[in-house]
């Protein structure tokens, strides 16, 4: 079933009908899973269905046409608010929730929350990038997750439970989302012309790990002609890691000026090397679990020669990790890759 043009989460959309039957739908919701599966989507559609004035709002059928749908889609709806990190900041800013300085707690979304609704039958308020509430910006959502308004409606969007603070995820009810099934990101993929046919866009729904934003990346032939190109390097012995570092380096500053298309060009690279390091874990322990067989090629040689054990890995997939967590807090890319190329293969050269 597609539900608005939302595919995959048929069981979610389930259980928020059946709390709206029988009148018990919470007020916070904290909305995790991969990104790009449509958990913004389905948020946006689930405040249009309640906004619609063509619909009691039981059936969660918005009709998508009257005014109030139109405004929602438009984020010109009155009584929905949609916040999220601003592309060069590191966290949600303190000012989005309780307002500037001069005007804290008469401005921002828990202010706007408390008020009683304009014009449709609730607030519904959609944090997206929850992921990035630092702990000032989650305490001052304290009070409202705790308290929420009659006739409100909170909705938080990350990509896991682990990356929410506890004070947030306690306050929340959780709602999971599962990756998108493979077949269907292929046939999109082929469908939009992103695929160049049904066989490419099997490979690239493989490489997506149910993400069909990831899907849509990977089908950049400069991403795979990289991601091979590493293969090469990494499949090797005695890797040197300041030539790797300048050809990463390279590789990300090649996508643009934008520093955020750049931190996201490093954020591929990292997930390559996990992926490899994965790999490399599941090979040492004579387990092959990859259906890519040039990665399969990659980690067979790559046992032979690099001389490390399962320990060593795991500290390179933790590295991996802290340098995302890095970019995330936007880092120097150039100093950052230059020390996390240094740190993986120092860890592999005195093993």
């Amino acid at each position: 079933m597609s539900w608005c043009g939302i595919h995959g989460h048929d069981k979610v959309l389930e259980n928020f009908q059946q709390s709206i039957r029988q009148n018990r739908l919470a007020s916070t919701f904290l909305f995790v899973g991969p990104s790009g599966i449509g958990k913004r989507m389905l948020a946006v559609k689930l405040a249009q269905a309640l906004q619609c004035e063509q619909q009691n709002g039981t059936e969660l059928n918005p009709c998508q046409v009257c005014p109030p749908c139109q405004q929602v889609v438009a984020e010109t709806h009155p009584d929905v608010l949609i916040v999220g990190k601003p592309e060069d900041r590191s966290f949600i800013p303190i000012s989005t929730f309780i307002g500037e300085k001069e005007k804290r707690m008469r401005e921002g979304l828990c202010h706007w929350i408390g008020l009683k609704p304009a014009y449709g039958k609730r607030k519904v308020a959609i944090i997206n990038d929850a992921d990035y509430l630092n702990q000032e910006g989650a305490n001052s959502l304290l009070k409202t997750l705790e308290e929420p308004p009659p006739r409100s409606l909170l909705i938080l969007i990350g990509t896991s439970q682990q990356r929410q603070l506890p004070t947030i995820r306690s306050r929340c009810q959780i709602v999971r989302f599962q990756p998108l099934e493979e077949s269907f990101i292929a046939e999109h993929l082929v469908t939009m012309g992103v695929a160049r046919d049904e066989q490419h866009g099997r490979e690239l729904a493989r490489l997506a790990d149910g993400s069909f934003d990831r899907a849509i990346l990977w089908a950049s032939d400069e991403l795979t002609s990289f991601r091979s190109e590493l293969w090469q390097v990494l499949s090797k012995g005695n890797i040197d890691a300041n030539n790797l570092a300048k050809r990463v380096i390279a590789f990300v500053e090649a996508v643009g000026k934008e520093v955020p298309a750049r931190r996201a060009r490093l954020k591929i690279v990292i997930e390559i090397f996990m992926t490899f390091l994965r790999q490399m874990v599941h090979a040492r322990s004579g387990v092959h679990t990859t259906e890519d067989a040039e990665l399969q090629s990659t980690t067979e040689s790559a046992v032979q020669s690099w001389q490390i054990g399962p320990e060593t890995l795991a500290n390179q997939i933790d590295r991996c990790i802290e340098a995302d967590r890095q970019i995330s807090a936007n880092a120097n890319i150039s100093t950052l890759v230059e020390c996390w190329m240094d740190d993986l293969f120092l860890q592999a050269a005195v093993d």
